[in-house]
């Protein structure tokens, strides 16, 4: 920009010598064509594009020009002014950043580490001992808070908590789950079954099969839950169960007789008895499909997607999975035991 700002002069240098040697009438004719081409040009483009050379050229020449004459440039005289402010603007202007400086990466990172192996500590602990190590100036606990909100990371009463997950696997051994499902026969008549499943071993026990399922059948099932297991009973302490109005409080009473509390999940959460829940779900497309009923001593047909049998005498249902011979949750054979006989179901 500097060579063009030095060409231009030097182009307005000659164009002053070769205007020495002319005379005037010629002087004023090329004042007139230029005026002319100046006005047509206006009339086209509404505002020429400068830049700072030109701008240079221009501010310099016209301080050659007397002040009415002025106005027949196309930079005004409050243009030129405007030129000269910026220019003062910018000559004292410093650069400077605006707002706070950038957290660096690698204090993004130790604050996320020790969140995350720290589950109980909050943002004001994290930031407390970032001071100890050396990072007092370069941080604020409103950072550390702003760091883990948009990493998704959860208060700490909230990552310190138990999971219903980690709480399950770790009580296992001593959870119950229980459920209702139903089936619909070829006589279009409906059957509730109640059932629950040891979360441990996957194993499932079919307490009672019934057309109505009132609150005094289900609480004579809870009676039957004891003889149903047998001698693992006694290692349950926790029953998982949702919230289905035939559950009623004599139901819970029972169990707690018992010694074993019972766990409501919440409203609209299956996942919560997710293990009720997917057994269901896989045993209408692997072990149930097509199964025979026993209706009272009759034999009859369930519809091909209905997932259980009918036998009102039936005891225990034992759920083999097999993790070495396919996908997880694979059903190779259930076993249905009746009062009055077996009936192998090959999924």
């Amino acid at each position: 920009m500097t060579l063009r700002l030095l060409y231009l002069l030097f182009c307005q240098v000659l164009r002053w010598l070769a205007l020495v040697t002319r005379s005037s009438a010629a002087k004023d004719a090329e004042l007139l064509v230029l005026r002319h081409q100046v006005a047509v040009l206006r009339r086209q483009v509404a505002q020429p594009r400068l830049d700072w050379a030109d701008r240079a050229v221009l501010a310099a020449l016209a301080r050659l020009l007397p002040r009415p004459a002025w106005r027949g440039l196309f930079v005004q005289p409050a243009t030129l002014l405007r030129w000269h402010r910026d220019l003062v603007r910018r000559r004292w202007t410093y650069p400077h950043q605006r707002g706070r400086p950038a957290v660096s990466t690698e204090l993004r990172v130790l604050v996320l580490r020790l969140a995350k192996e720290n589950p109980t500590w909050g943002y004001r602990r994290i930031h407390g001992e970032l001071c100890r190590l050396g990072y007092k100036n370069r941080i604020g606990a409103s950072t550390v808070w702003t760091i883990l909100q948009r990493a998704g990371i959860d208060p700490a009463p909230i990552r310190s908590a138990l999971t219903w997950q980690q709480f399950l696997r770790a009580q296992a051994a001593s959870v119950l789950a229980v459920d209702f499902f139903t089936v619909d026969t070829v006589l279009l008549r409906r059957l509730y079954v109640l059932f629950a499943i040891e979360v441990a071993t996957r194993r499932v026990h079919v307490l009672g099969v019934t057309s109505h399922p009132g609150g005094e059948w289900v609480v004579q099932q809870a009676r039957n839950l004891p003889m149903a297991i047998g001698d693992d009973f006694g290692r349950f302490r926790l029953l998982i169960r949702d919230r289905d109005t035939k559950f009623t409080t004599g139901f819970d009473a029972v169990l707690a007789a018992e010694g074993i509390e019972v766990l409501i999940t919440p409203v609209r959460a299956p996942r919560a008895n997710a293990y009720a829940e997917r057994w269901v779900g896989t045993s209408v497309v692997r072990c149930w499909t097509g199964c025979s009923s026993w209706v009272a001593g009759s034999c009859g047909r369930c519809w091909p997607s209905t997932p259980t049998t009918t036998t009102c005498t039936v005891r225990t249902v034992l759920w083999d999975r097999h993790r070495h011979s396919g996908p997880a949750n694979q059903l190779s054979s259930c076993r249905v035991e009746a009062s009055y006989g077996e009936i192998d179901l090959v999924g």
